[in-house]
C-alpha cells in the first residue's frame, strides 16, 4: 500500500499511545479513521481534536475482549465509510508476576486483550477487506517482548510471542489476497503500558499484590523508567506507516535490542545441533 489517501483505517486502543499517534499520522495523510477504545471520554476528546470540522475521523467505544463489540465496530466502520483498508489491532496491556503467584483471572485478562483482541479483529475485518477486492494491510501490536524474555514478565511475553507467531502465519495466508501483515515489535515507547496492570481483575482484591508478592516490583520499576524515557509514539507511528508502505513483516525500533535477537538465534541453533547429534543425525 503506497498511499493512505482516502483509505479507511480502523484502530483499537486509539485514545492514547501508539493508537492515538497512528490516528494522527493517518489523518494527516488524508486517511479516513475509525478510532476505537474502551475509554469513551478520552476517545471523544482526542477525536474532537483531530476532526477539525471534517468527517474524516469517527469513534466507537469498543472492548476488544468482547467479540460482539468488535463485530459491531466493524459494522459501524462499513456504515460510515463503506469499506476498510487498514486494520490496526493495537489495544494491549501489561502484566507481570511469578509462577504460582499470578491469579488465573489476571492471566485470562491479558490473554483476552493481547491475543483474543487481535483474533476478534482479524475475524471481523478480514472478510470486509475481501469484499472490495483491493487488498489491504493488517498491523498487530506485539513487542520486542515477543522475541526476547526477562524474568517477572511471563504473561506479557506469552501473549506477545503469540501475537508474533499469529502475525507470521497471517502474513503467509493472506499474501495471495494482496493483504499485507505487519507486527510491531518495539521496546520502549512513551505510552501508558506500564500503568495498565492496575486494571487487572484482582488489582483491588484484599491480600493480593501480584507485583510485590512475586518480587517483580523491581522489574516494573525498571520498565517504568525505560517507558517514560522511550521514544515518542508519534515518531514510532511514522515508522509504522513507512513499514506498511514497504510491506515489512516486523517493525523494530531499538538498535540495542538487536543483540537479544542474535542471542536467541544462537541458542536455538546450538540446541538444534545438539539434539540432532544425540539422534545421530548430525
Amino acid at each position: 500500500m503506497q498511499s493512505f489517501d482516502q483509505k479507511v483505517a480502523f484502530i483499537t486502543g486509539a485514545a492514547s499511545g501508539i493508537g492515538l499517534a497512528l490516528s494522527k499520522a493517518l489523518n494527516a495523510k488524508n486517511c479516513k479513521v475509525v478510532m476505537a477504545d474502551i475509554d469513551g471520554a478520552a476517545l471523544e476528546k482526542e477525536a474532537q481534536a483531530l476532526n477539525g470540522g471534517t468527517q474524516m475521523v469517527r469513534t466507537v467505544i469498543c472492548d476488544v475482549t468482547r467479540q460482539k463489540q468488535v463485530s459491531a465496530a466493524a459494522d459501524k466502520t462499513m456504515e460510515v465509510f463503506g469499506r476498510v483498508d487498514l486494520l490496526f489491532n493495537n489495544a494491549g496491556v501489561g502484566l507481570g508476576g511469578s509462577p504460582g503467584l499470578i491469579p488465573l483471572e489476571d492471566w485470562q485478562w491479558i490473554v483476552d486483550i493481547n491475543l483474543m483482541g487481535i483474533v476478534y479483529g482479524i475475524e471481523s475485518f478480514v472478510p470486509l477487506m475481501r469484499q472490495h477486492g483491493d487488498g489491504g494491510h493488517i498491523v498487530n501490536t506485539a513487542s520486542m517482548a515477543g522475541h526476547a524474555t526477562m524474568p517477572g514478565m511471563a504473561p506479557y511475553h506469552a501473549t506477545k510471542f503469540a501475537a508474533v507467531g499469529y502475525s507470521e502465519t497471517l502474513r503467509q495466508e493472506l499474501a495471495p489476497e494482496n493483504i499485507g501483515v505487519s507486527v510491531l515489535c518495539p521496546t520502549w515507547i512513551k505510552t501508558n503500558i506500564h500503568k495498565t496492570g492496575a486494571n487487572r481483575p484482582t488489582a483491588n482484591r484484599e491480600g493480593n499484590d501480584t507485583v510485590k508478592s512475586s518480587g517483580a516490583d523491581k522489574v516494573f520499576a525498571q520498565v517504568k523508567s525505560l517507558v517514560e524515557n522511550g521514544i515518542s509514539p508519534d515518531v514510532f507511528a511514522e515508522l509504522v506507516l513507512k513499514s506498511v508502505q514497504a510491506n515489512r513483516l516486523y517493525v523494530f525500533n531499538d538498535p540495542e535490542a538487536r543483540a537479544a535477537i542474535d542471542m536467541r538465534h544462537q541458542q536455538i541453533q546450538a540446541d538444534y545441533a545438539a539434539c540432532l547429534k544425540d539422534l545421530g543425525l548430525a
